[in-house]
């Protein structure tokens, strides 16, 4: 039998068939990775859709429909705010910053007459005020609007920054995914639902949602100390202060262009009574602030005076509140109680406080007489101080642009500089002795800041308050420093917010 040798496939051939196999398998590889791919593409669009419907289904903001469980509202305003207005039943809103928070909607319903969803934005400015109001006003449910107008809300250059769900007050539906898929939104359910009652905490009510009245504290105290700090700390605002004509383009574009465009729809707007300490913090630290705002109350006006359809209230004058620091948080923030007497008053169309074009000019002078020798007493009440020198049969009212008690209200602190001007005397500051040297007359006084000792042409005296810096200025005791010269003092109270001094001269 032959042997055969079998003859080696030539080295082309191996090659093309190892390719062959390797390519082969690589098809196979592939394939494989397509198929996993196209499995977990087809499960991840699964499971998304899955999440997005069952977002869709509860509902937590209740953004697409009214909650067909008990309904757990969040805190969070911005989120909240939309859903609530595209599917809760009203005829009324509230628009407004912090300052809006603390109405009762049934308290609104009975002063106005009508149905109230609150839809306050803390923090907020006049861009948030227009589309919160423009969801509500769209769907065609909304016959009063009751806006809070906060000179800080049409300050649009000087805006937080905040977590603003723009996608929530649009019309495009394929931006919802950014709610579809908020895992937060759960976490809030989470914490209203189940965490909230195992705290023995009551569900969130609407009549209460967004009201802080019961979670801080209010008191005189605490305002006069806040007022205090204030002085100093807000001095640096005035420097990136916004141009007034800026400030009217706010205005104009996000608030008056609102009201044109629905007719007939009633606006209640009205100015926040902040404490009188407020305004006063203002004048001094920031006078370009507190002069913009003023201007603006009465353009603004003028602005909706135009309108049928508007009426503007100003509270930011009545004294019974603003000069009670009892009624506030802070310079700025009131309580519930004064949220109700608002919305009485504008239910009844109050004249006292309903801007026309006879009385837009009062407010003003009104405010400014309110802020002239306003002080703070050692019993944190607030009060005015006439205070006038007294020379034979001629009396001359002083002025001073900055006043303080002493600690037992029997004598007022000055700036020294306009002391000297209203004794007619002359002064030369020592720095290195912290001392003032006195020349009235033939009289010569020197006084010292920390120190109750004076010396006078007839020898030492003691003074009863020691004079003192006060924001960085030189304080003296009118009173005290007076005596030294030779004027008695007498001091009244004619009225809860009035104090009278007056120096006479018994020369």
């Amino acid at each position: 039998m032959q042997h055969i040798t079998p003859v080696p496939a030539p080295e082309s051939a191996k090659n093309q068939d190892g390719r062959s196999r390797k390519d082969q398998r690589k098809r196979v590889t592939a394939k494989q990775s397509r198929k996993v791919l196209i499995q977990f593409a087809v499960s991840a669009i699964i499971m998304a859709s899955l999440v997005a419907l069952l977002t869709v289904v509860l509902d937590p903001l209740q953004f697409y429909h009214k909650s067909f469980y008990p309904a757990i509202y969040s805190n969070e305003q911005r989120y909240q705010n939309p859903g609530l207005a595209k599917n809760y039943d009203y005829d009324t809103i509230i628009i407004g910053t912090s300052m809006t928070e603390n109405f009762l909607p049934s308290e609104v319903d009975e002063a106005l007459g009508g149905k109230t969803l609150k839809l306050s934005v803390r923090g907020s400015t006049a861009d948030e005020h227009n589309a919160i109001a423009s969801i509500a006003l769209k769907t065609g449910k909304v016959k009063k609007v009751l806006w809070g107008l906060d000179y800080f809300s049409l300050k649009m250059g000087s805006k937080e920054e905040i977590d603003n769900p723009t996608y929530l007050y649009d019309d495009k539906w394929w931006n919802d995914y950014k709610y579809w898929f908020n895992y937060s939104i759960y976490q809030d359910l989470f914490k209203e639902a189940v965490l909230r009652p195992l705290r023995g905490l009551q569900p969130r009510q609407l009549e209460y949602l967004y009201n802080w009245n019961r979670e801080v504290t209010f008191g005189a105290k605490k305002v006069a100390d806040v007022y205090k700090s204030s002085r100093a700390g807000e001095a640096y605002f005035g420097l990136n202060e916004e141009p007034i004509e800026t400030i009217k383009e706010a205005f104009n574009e996000h608030i008056l262009a609102l009201v044109e465009k629905y007719p007939d729809v009633e606006f209640d707007f009205y100015y926040p009574p902040y404490s009188v300490l407020r305004q006063k913090v203002w004048q001094d630290t920031n006078n370009k602030r507190y002069l913009n705002q003023l201007e603006m109350k009465e353009w603004m006006f003028q602005q909706f005076d135009k309108l049928p359809n508007v009426h503007v209230y100003d509270f930011q004058e009545e004294s019974e509140w603003t000069y009670n620091l009892d009624l506030y948080k802070d310079l700025s923030h009131h309580n519930q109680d004064v949220n109700s007497w608002i919305a009485q008053a504008i239910g009844r169309e109050d004249s006292k406080y309903k801007m026309t074009q006879d009385n837009v000019e009062q407010f003003k002078i009104q405010m400014e007489k309110q802020l002239q020798m306003v002080m703070v007493t050692s019993k944190y009440v607030v009060v005015n101080a006439e205070v006038s020198l007294k020379e034979g049969s001629q009396t001359k009212p002083l002025t001073f642009t900055s006043l303080s008690a002493t600690d037992d209200d029997k004598d007022i602190f000055v700036p020294v500089k306009e002391a000297t001007a209203a004794l007619g005397a002359e002064m030369v500051w020592d720095q290195a002795a912290k001392s003032m040297t006195f020349k009235r007359g033939n009289q010569d006084v020197v006084i010292y800041v920390g120190k109750t000792e004076a010396k006078t042409t007839s020898g030492s005296k003691d003074i009863t308050y020691a004079p003192r810096l006060i924001d960085g200025t030189t304080m003296i005791p009118l009173a005290s420093v007076g005596a030294l010269f030779g004027f008695e003092a007498t001091l009244e109270q004619p009225s809860d917010r009035i104090i009278r001094m007056t120096l006479s001269s018994l020369q």
